[in-house]
């Protein structure tokens, strides 16, 4: 059993607060590299081995240094992500799923001293290396953003990239996933709110009010809010980057983000390789013409996207949230 916990092949899959432990799946390398998210979606189905939280951590090894990719969803996350899987160097997590179980613990009214000691194991289980002297990159899911302050405050020695895309192309990107998108963007809404990311005077009846596109730029703009606070919290410690600075300019983003977390990636071989020339996420071929045809796609809603942005703008200046994130990763 000792093997498990100590062994970064055994992924801390999911967490019972019930029985306070830790399910584990067997997850090779090969596995995470070709899995677009951690999860059964995409890892197939697998009876997991349950281990004891105390006797987990008992067994576990010493953590790598870890860094987090943070992001407002639709913004070239799990790009970034892969570019990490880089062996010898470090090891890019795609949105564990143990994260999203102490998120849901949280929604469900669970105690925050609890989930904090929790979350302090399970940061250490996942930062367990691959390989000596990598670093763990985690990449979790968006909804997990109100938990940065304090996974950032568990670990003083972490480093976060505060990744997002501007409002009119993630507007755009949700508009063009169709009712997939809409209703992806009010169930974050209903997240957000259960965890006081909101702030902007509305009322449940306000958001009723407002159609799939407004309510999609208030999660974003709630975000934004979160990431400009980290800034201020954390200050050194954290860089922001928006998608479309990434998409122009390549090179010099992957080069300062590997200088920023520490690990010396090669370059110009990311950049030119697959994790830049296929989709992230389906993995065929990607092109700029693909990325274009993709933003022709958002055309049929482009005066919505015109409408929300200028009018998410307003909100955002009457609430004193700034479109534009400080500490740029690329000054």
């Amino acid at each position: 059993m000792s093997t498990i916990a100590s062994d970064p092949v055994w992924l801390p899959h999911r967490y019972d607060p019930e029985h306070d432990a830790i399910h584990f799946r067997r997850t090779p390398r090969s596995a995470h590299g070709q899995a677009t998210f951690l999860t059964d979606e995409y890892l197939g189905e697998a009876k997991p081995t349950i281990v004891k939280r105390a006797a987990a951590l008992a067994q576990a090894g010493p953590p790598a240094p870890l860094r987090f990719i943070l992001h407002s969803a639709f913004c070239c996350s799990t790009l970034l992500a892969r570019a990490f899987d880089a062996p010898g160097l470090a090891m890019g997590l795609k949105e564990p799923v143990i994260l999203n179980d102490l998120i849901g613990w949280q929604l469900r009214g669970g105690d925050g001293r609890q989930i904090a000691a929790v979350l302090d194991g399970s940061l250490d289980l996942l930062a367990r290396p691959f390989g000596p002297g990598e670093t763990t990159v985690i990449k979790p899911s968006n909804v997990c953003n109100a938990m940065a302050p304090l996974m950032l405050q568990l670990r003083p020695q972490s480093r976060a990239l505060l990744l997002h895309a501007p409002l009119p192309v993630f507007l755009g990107s949700v508009a063009r996933k169709g009712m997939d998108g809409r209703i992806w963007v009010r169930e974050l809404l209903v997240k957000q709110l259960k965890q006081g990311l909101h702030v902007f005077g509305f009322s449940g009846e306000d958001y009723l009010g407002q159609t799939d596109l407004q309510v999609a730029a208030m999660g974003w703009l709630a975000q934004q809010a979160l990431f400009t606070r980290l800034t201020v919290q954390f200050g050194d410690r954290v860089r922001t980057l928006d998608s479309e600075l990434l998409l122009a300019q390549p090179g010099p983003a992957v080069a300062a983000l590997s200088q920023f977390f520490g690990v010396p990636l090669d370059t110009p071989a990311v950049v030119s390789g697959p994790i830049f020339t296929r989709h992230s996420k389906f993995g065929q071929a990607f092109t700029t013409d693909d990325r274009a045809a993709e933003r022709e796609a958002e055309a049929a809603h482009a005066d919505e996207i015109a409408k929300v942005a200028i009018w998410a703008e307003a909100v955002a200046t009457s609430a004193g949230v700034s479109m534009h994130l400080p500490l740029p990763l690329l000054g």
